[in-house]
């Protein structure tokens, strides 16, 4: 798994990410996130179900979320 800050997170569970820091090497986890669902701020190692979607196939809704809470 490989990811850029802008990139969305989306868990096993379905719930939705903003990648805010990439802390692994070469865009590997562990990553810096802000959950879409409150907003919370931590730091996640994602499991296999896990998958990250690129900043530029995201909705606009997601781009509208990180300009108005970051």
């Amino acid at each position: 798994m490989r990811a850029r800050p802008g990139d969305e997170l989306v868990a096993e569970s379905g719930s939705t990410a903003l990648i805010m820091h990439v802390l692994g090497s070469d865009g590997h986890p562990p990553y810096i996130v802000k959950w879409m669902s409150g907003g919370n701020i931590a730091m996640v190692d994602p499991d296999q179900y896990a998958r990250v979607i690129p900043a530029s196939h995201q909705p606009y809704r997601s781009r509208d979320f990180w300009t108005a809470h970051t």
